[in-house]
């Protein structure tokens, strides 16, 4: 990659962060750096948000059920 097109790369990334972040997704930039990613691969972005969703949803049962034992 080019310094231009890793330049770019950044601004993307850094603009996407920040909608992110406004949008209070609580992603982190490596995390959305590696959903973007797939995506421009073609994974569909909606089943991302619902594998994102699903993981999120297991992690707090967990984090429930360690709290409770």
């Amino acid at each position: 990659m080019d310094r231009t097109a890793a330049q770019n790369a950044r601004e993307s990334l850094d603009l996407a962060f920040s909608i992110s972040n406004f949008l209070q997704t609580g992603l982190d930039r490596h995390t959305l750096s590696i959903l973007i990613a797939l995506c421009e691969h073609g994974v569909n972005p909606e089943a991302l948000a619902a594998v994102v969703k699903e993981l999120r949803r297991e992690a707090a049962a967990l984090h429930q059920h360690q709290d409770q034992s």
